[in-house]
């Protein structure tokens, strides 16, 4: 079987492992690039990154992103030196990927071709994508004005509300090479639990065209009124959008046919099915690498 995933951050990497355990099946995911920063002359991608490291057993599990065993003494040097930013801290064992990836890209590697690069030398039994090659920045618009993804993220700590988000650079951009091929040739393509509005809505309007609804499937990100990860609750209110399991389904709906809803949350099946939807009701809530692992063998059936 073929398993094409969309997915960004960290609920995305970790639903990943998941699917990448099942026997006899092919894996890609392909990534939201749209968070992206060039940082003291570096091309640093979190969710890529986020991915990779967690693919390839190398993440921090406790925060869920960088790198295990981090140490930080280029960073403090930086500090030293009054850097800006001074915000955004890059761990030794991860600079040591942005210092590589950038070397690769200023070789005249694409984008794609680096990722392919950095995922092999990592050792990931899975293929991971850029959804673009092309340059897209996700921004929000927050009580301290129109800001980065990262700078919401990192230096605000997400505590700000955001009325507005913008994709900017996604009407010119196009997928990047092998996307097409994989959202061609796969027998389930699956709408990772990420945050809509920042991790899978930048991958759906680079590549929305190329998904055939009727093999797509979306996994709730949010179960019992709760994300499984971030804030993504938050975030969806802040804009005006129902931050509900129904919500959600709601937005995907050009795009998949099947929605994968939480037991929890069994009421708004009726809701999700009048828009069209099959239901399938699981326990969405991945308690560790079992929970992982059982959520995606029953994917996998569905």
């Amino acid at each position: 079987m073929r398993i094409t995933v969309l997915v960004g951050g960290v609920g995305g990497a970790r639903f990943l492992l998941g699917v990448r355990a099942l026997p006899d099946v092919e894996v890609t995911a392909v990534v939201n690039v749209g968070d992206d920063i060039w940082l003291h002359g570096l091309r640093i991608c979190p969710d890529l990154d986020t991915c990779m490291y967690t693919l390839g057993g190398g993440i921090d599990t406790e925060r869920g992103w960088g790198r295990s065993g981090e140490t930080w003494a280029v960073r403090d040097e930086l500090a030293a030196y009054g850097a800006d930013p001074d915000w955004f801290g890059l761990g030794d064992r991860d600079l040591a990927t942005h210092l590589l990836r950038t070397h690769l890209l200023r070789s005249g590697m694409e984008a794609a071709a680096v990722t392919a690069e950095l995922a092999r030398r990592l050792g990931l039994r899975a293929r991971v994508i850029p959804m673009t090659e092309h340059r897209v920045r996700t921004k929000v618009t927050t009580p301290k004005g129109r800001l980065d993804l990262q700078e919401y993220f990192v230096r605000e700590r997400h505590a700000l509300p955001v009325s507005a988000v913008e994709i900017a650079g996604a009407e010119e951009a196009r997928p990047a090479p092998g996307v097409a091929e994989v959202l061609r040739e796969a027998d389930k393509v699956i709408i990772g639990p990420s945050n809509p509005a920042i991790s899978i809505e930048p991958i759906l309007a680079v590549i929305g065209d190329l998904i055939d609804p009727a093999r797509t499937m979306a996994v709730t990100p949010i179960v019992a009124g709760a994300a499984l990860k971030g804030p993504t609750v938050e975030m969806l209110q802040g804009l005006g959008r129902e931050p509900t399991p129904t919500g959600i389904a709601r937005g995907y709906r050009p795009y998949a046919t099947t929605f994968v809803l939480d037991h929890k949350d069994a009421d708004q099946a009726a809701a999700i099915h009048a828009l069209g939807y099959r239901v399938v009701l699981l326990d969405t809530v991945m308690a560790g690498p079992a929970g992982r692992a059982r959520l995606a063998e029953e994917l996998a059936l569905v």
